[in-house]
């Protein structure tokens, strides 16, 4: 497997295709084209020293900046992402993801346990890019060089929360616990028996701005304030007033409390009311309007109202639009460690997101390829497929993926699964993964260092590390997969074996119809670790591209069903045989951990 793969990325070109690509043509590419790099820029390439403190002086807790702490700015940069597109090209990737770019609080948490907004999740400032990042110069610089290539832009935004600026003056002595609708009624301050207060406001049900200018006291839960010298500290401006937030403490991120409640203390907005609705619809038309961005991937999307979201990303597809941007990909974030498609697929149908992160496709490939399940589980999960509004043509839309710097990596969840495995073993596994990623419907997503055999120990802090050099001492004892190199050094080695074959994959991928819009016909599974076979079809010519995959450690042969026109197949990956066994039947032999893609002859 890892030699066929070898010997394809060789051949590759460096896209002449997409590099060649006119704006136009960009823009006319549907989602479901894409392979997406996500990265996170702080944590990829620094191409700018000067702006590793973001303008600041003073130690690491004024500044941030501190590279040999794994929670802290290590210096990545927009003009460093700049630098590296021809790396992130070169692996057959068409749209760049990035953690958000907006500014932030530099630092926050309790005393000894603070750490900085490297990752871009604490914004401040919603109009301008953060100056550890660069400039909206630099950022506008990034998605012309991007553009002229081919690639798109997809921008993570937030609605749900800012930075942790408001406080209470009830104080620590409470541990912030979430204060419920019942016990502390907006009609109340301070609870159920407490003053009178907002009369005439009719509840967040009523969406009217004549309501919400009835709610004028924001101490019904909570008695909030803001710190003296942070009172001008948001912008745009309206975003400083206590009044736009849910002022009920922290979330306990179950019932209620996951749409009200402080994420992690983050100042969580009221987006139900409409001043705040607007104010986000002008925030991101504006960035859309000013840089011609591709897509949005909506963080935390699920802890914000549906009725948001149904005001929100029609506004958003109309704007961009108006800017010529047909195909403006929306994606949110609906976190769910299960294969459970149902509690992904409501939010298509009540919200109104177009697609959200397949949460349910990375577990069952991480348990199918770890070997901690049989490949059954993707059955439930195609089965689900159906759920989503628009049924499985808009499946085809989902970002799949299979780590992320919030859950771990993928090559981590394998490990862990496999503690005695060889690290060829290893590396098997982890491209049997990719191959179904790069394979299966879906819009594939790259982890920015999957593709160098990074492991991570862990999720968050512990699964963003340095692709360049790092000074991270977590980082760099960790034993990365299909390489003798460490984190301690920079990692953009094209020759890697996982960079290959994801390279590999996404030409076989680009220049298969099948593989980009083709439904999806499950043919067989096994309760134990084995194969997988999946018919996918050419939606214009009906020409049926086979998928087969082993999850286990030894070679397994079986008859395959395949279509009854499917006479001849032509191997676009592994060995496939030439001519069916019979008319509906394929005789396929795979090796452990192995992979075929058998087109069918015209």
């Amino acid at each position: 497997m890892i030699r066929g793969l070898a010997t394809l990325a060789l051949m590759l070109a460096p896209l002449p295709v997409l590099a060649q690509a006119g704006l136009a043509d960009v823009r006319a590419r549907p989602a479901t084209d894409e392979v997406i790099y996500f990265v996170l820029p702080d944590r990829f390439e620094n191409g700018d020293p000067r702006n590793d403190r973001g303008g600041l002086t003073g130690d690491r807790l004024a500044t941030g900046y501190d590279p040999s702490a794994k929670g802290f700015y290590h210096g990545g940069d927009l003009a460093g992402l700049t630098k590296r597109l021809d790396y992130i090209q070169g692996m057959g990737a068409t749209a760049i993801w990035f953690a958000p770019i907006f500014k932030n609080k530099p630092v926050q948490g309790p005393k000894g346990d603070e750490s900085a907004g490297y990752h871009g999740y604490w914004v401040t400032d919603f109009t301008r890019v953060d100056p550890h990042f660069g400039t909206n110069d630099e950022f506008r610089a990034f998605v012309d060089a991007a553009h002229a290539r081919g690639m798109k832009v997809y921008m993570d935004i937030i609605t749900n929360h800012t930075a942790d600026v408001i406080r209470y003056t009830e104080g620590d002595g409470t541990g912030y616990r979430y204060r419920s609708l019942a016990d502390y009624p907006f009609s109340r301050r301070g609870g159920a028996g407490g003053a009178a207060i907002n009369r005439g406001f009719a509840g967040d049900g009523d969406r009217s701005p004549e309501n919400w200018a009835k709610l004028t006291d924001p101490s019904f839960a909570y008695t909030p304030v803001v710190p003296k010298g942070e009172e001008k500290a948001k912008v745009p401006a309206w975003l400083n007033d206590p009044i736009y937030y849910h002022n009920r403490g922290n979330s306990d991120w179950v019932g209620e409390s996951a749409l009200y409640g402080d994420f992690a203390g983050l100042d969580d907005l009221a987006t139900e009311n409409p001043k705040v609705v607007q104010g986000f619809i002008d925030i991101y038309g504006r960035w859309i309007d000013a840089f011609g961005i591709d897509g949005f991937r909506i963080d935390t999307a699920k802890h914000v109202n549906p009725e948001f979201w149904q005001a929100f990303v029609p506004a958003m597809l109309a704007r961009a639009k108006a800017r010529g941007i047909p195909n403006f990909h929306i994606f949110g974030e609906v976190y769910n460690d299960a294969v459970d498609p149902g509690s992904l697929a409501r939010h298509t149908r009540v919200a109104g997101l177009p697609a959200v992160l397949d949460f349910s496709f990375a577990r069952a490939v991480i348990d199918a390829v770890g070997g901690t399940t049989g490949t059954a589980v993707f059955e439930r999960l195609f089965d689900g497929d159906v759920l989503y509004k628009g049924g499985p043509a808009a499946a085809l839309q989902l970002p799949t993926f299979l780590g992320n710097h919030d859950m771990g990596r993928f090559a981590m969840f394998v490990k862990q699964a496999n503690p005695g495995a060889s690290a060829d073993d290893l590396l098997k596994r982890v491209m049997l993964g990719h191959a179904m990623l790069l394979t299966l419907r879906g819009v594939p997503t790259i982890y920015y260092g999957d593709e160098q055999g990074f492991v991570s120990d862990g999720g968050d802090q512990l699964a963003r590390e340095d692709m360049f050099a790092s000074m991270v001492d977590v980082y760099n004892d960790n034993d990365l997969i299909g390489t003798d190199a460490t984190t301690a050094s920079a990692n953009f080695d094209p020759a890697h074996p996982l960079y290959r074959e994801i390279a590999a994959l996404s030409a076989i991928r680009r220049k298969t119809p099948a593989l980009l819009h083709g439904t999806t016909k499950l043919r067989a599974i096994s309760e134990k670790p084995g194969l997988l076979a999946v018919s996918r079809f050419d939606p214009d010519s009906g020409r049926e591209v086979l998928l087969a995959f082993n999850t286990s450690a030894t070679p397994v042969s079986a008859n395959i069903a395949i279509d009854m026109k499917s006479a001849a197949f032509t191997s676009l990956l592994g060995d496939c045989p030439a001519h069916a066994a019979a008319p509906g039947s394929l005789s396929l032999t795979l090796p452990a951990f192995g992979t075929a893609i058998c087109q069918a002859n015209e």
